[in-house]
């Protein structure tokens, strides 16, 4: 499980959450999740550790025995200047062999998806991504989720108040 912002005095990241794709738990629903790591440039590293990066609309893809994360947004590090990386390119992701077959085949399957929940530093400093197999909810399914929240939300303030609704 990824752990929360551990920002040193410098605002740089040494471990913890970079970034959160909350949309995801309300686009999909999510069945397996994976923890996979990231291979990344150096530049990318040093923007990731600004905490600056964005998975909203990433998704992943297993291409000729590989998985790839697609379409995730880091921003160039500006101290870079000649060197810096692509902002959106495809960026490899690790994964046993075992982990990368049972993944095609959940995605081969009709309306999975790979999703990317969270990006984040583990305790040795690797950047890993969070990853879940997700099948696309409805529009009524949505309205459901949204609704048990709101009734949560209601019943906890009523206990909170001690029953004087």
């Amino acid at each position: 499980m990824a752990p929360k912002n551990d920002k040193s005095k410098n605002g740089v990241i040494s471990h913890g959450l970079v970034a959160e794709n909350r949309r995801s738990r309300y686009d999909y629903e999510i069945g397996e999740t994976l923890e996979a790591g990231i291979v990344l440039t150096g530049t990318e590293v040093k923007s990731l550790r600004l905490g600056k990066a964005q998975i909203t609309e990433s998704y992943a893809s297993p291409e000729k025995g590989e998985l790839w994360l697609i379409n995730a947004h880091i921003p160039e590090y500006l101290q870079a200047n000649r060197f810096n990386h692509e902002e959106k390119r495809p960026r490899k992701l690790l994964v046993s062999r075992k982990q990368l077959a049972r993944l095609d085949q959940e995605v081969s399957r009709a309306g999975n998806t790979i999703v990317p929940l969270k990006l984040f530093f583990d305790d040795k400093g690797f950047a890993k991504v969070l990853i879940g197999v997700g099948k696309g909810k409805k529009n009524y399914d949505k309205r459901e989720t949204e609704r048990n929240r709101d009734w949560n939300r209601d019943k906890s303030r009523i206990m909170k108040e001690g029953g004087r609704g």
